[in-house]
């Protein structure tokens, strides 16, 4: 049986934009309110055998400049937890 851990915490130090003309207040709403659904839903893949901090996460899909604050902040979240799930670069 898997364990059930109690709280999940991710700390996201800095999200980098660049090319976007979004509002960052509604973006990084968005980034968080996401984000908290997919972990809520999906867990923390990389995090299954414990705590694990990464000092980055890269080589995630490029995401267009052309979109609004709140999708900005969706899509930036999915990139995120792909990244959590295993998939791109981390640091350590």
């Amino acid at each position: 049986m898997g364990v059930n851990p109690r709280e999940i915490r991710v700390d996201v130090g800095e999200l980098a934009l660049t090319g976007f003309r979004a509002d960052p207040e509604r973006v990084s709403a968005a980034f968080e309110r996401e984000l908290t659904r997919l972990v809520r839903e999906h867990g923390v893949p990389l995090a299954a055998d414990g705590a694990v901090t990464m000092e980055a996460l890269t080589g995630l899909p490029p995401l267009p400049a052309g979109l609004s604050a709140r999708r900005l902040g969706q899509e930036l979240a999915r990139a995120v937890h792909q990244g959590l799930s295993g998939h791109g670069e981390v640091t350590r």
